[in-house]
Formats: structure tokens, sequence, C-alpha cells
């Protein structure tokens, strides 16, 4: 039994697309994760487990092989939790096929089968519309960040059995709506800016780059 669900990773700034291939046969129950895991993705397989379990659906208990590809790429991250859930629900008939190749999916997963966060959605929003996805299922909590990208559905899940709901057709989620202008617009005026500042250039780029990636900053 072989399924094969799409996700994606990030490199850098850009995303590109991961085939998360599933694998069950015959033999003692094993979960192996091939595709240069790190820890967190090698640990997925005791919150998928628990996750299926917990949602109302039946774990197999064959020998499961999960392929990320590209192979040669280090793949970080819990966002595959929630591909690998379906694929393995996919490989045992239990989420239909037809629709998988037509949408990327991300999240991680809770032991009860709660969709949580990853890291991520922006770019990965854009991997789906530059590849021509219908759309990219996203963490709740991470669907306003993907919907900033324009030309591709967004859709927000909460839980592994609302996912499994949609695939079968059975859920029809809504996409995710968000205008950009009005966002910007509510964060556009501050009180103090950088036209207090004469000068100093250097420093205000610095403190730019700082604020975009993240970073600290020790100003002397």
């Amino acid at each position: 039994m072989l399924a094969k669900v799409l996700s994606s990773a990030v490199l850098g700034i850009d995303a590109y697309v991961i085939e998360v291939e599933v694998d069950i046969t015959l033999g003692l129950p094993a979960f192996a994760t091939v595709g240069l895991p790190d820890g967190a993705v090698r640990e997925s397989k005791d919150r998928v487990k628990s996750a299926i379990k917990n949602s109302g659906y039946r774990f197999p208990p064959h020998r499961i092989t999960v392929n990320l590809a590209p192979a040669d790429v280090k793949k970080e991250g819990a966002g595959f939790d929630l591909p690998m859930a379906i694929g393995i629900l996919a490989a045992t008939d239990l989420v239909s096929r037809e629709r998988l190749d037509r949408y990327l999916i991300i999240g991680e997963l809770s032991l009860g089968g709660k969709v949580k966060s990853a890291k991520g959605a922006l770019p990965m929003a854009l991997a789906a519309r530059n590849h021509g996805f219908a759309g990219i299922l996203v963490p709740e909590a991470n669907c306003r960040e993907a919907a900033v990208v324009n030309g591709v559905n967004v859709y927000a899940v909460r839980h592994l059995s609302e996912v499994v709901e949609f695939l079968n057709e059975g859920n029809n989620l809504a996409p995710v709506t968000l205008d950009v202008q009005s966002v910007f617009a509510q964060n556009a005026h501050y009180d103090t800016d950088f036209n207090e500042a004469k000068g100093q250039e250097h420093v205000k780029r610095a403190l730019e780059i700082a604020a975009a990636g993240g970073h600290n900053v020790l100003s002397v």
C-alpha cells in the first residue's frame, strides 16, 4: 500500500515542494522515516501514531516507511506531522487519493490530533502558487500569514479529522480571505519613527534588517 502527499519546506528564504511517500507492508510493526530527517522529524512517528488513534482512526499494525523526497536535502521541524498522518490514512484507504496531488499540506500534530502552528507558511504559500496547486492546507494559527499571497487558496485547519473530511469531500472548507491593504493600513502610523533620527543611515539599516529577521541588536 503506497500513498504520496505533497508538503513543503523552507530552504533559506524560499520554499520547495516535498513529496511525503508512505509505504505500508506486512511485517512486524515498525515506523521508519528516511530522507535526511532531523530529530524533530524522526520523533514525529510517536505524535502521528497518537494523533491518528485519538482522532478515531485505526493505526495500521504493520511496517511503515516514510520517505521525504528529495532525499539529499535535510528536513527540519515538525511541520511534516500532518502530511505523514494523511499519507498513512491514504495508504489504508481512509483518505481518498484523488485530491492529494492538488494541495500542499503542512502542520504539526498534537497527541490528540489538533493541528498546531508550523514555520514558513508565507514562502510555502508562494511555492503552492508558483507550482500551480489548487490550494494549501495550513494550521489555523498560520492562515493569515499564508493568505497574504494572492493567487492560491489557503485553507485553515484545526484538527486531523477536519483535513480527512476535506480530502474526502465531506467538509467544504472556505478559503481564508485577507484584505492586505487594510492590514498594512492599521499598522502604518507610529508615534515615533526613524524620521526623528538625523543621519545614522547604517545604524537604521542594521535595525531594519534585525527587525525583519527577528535578530537581537546591541547598540553601544
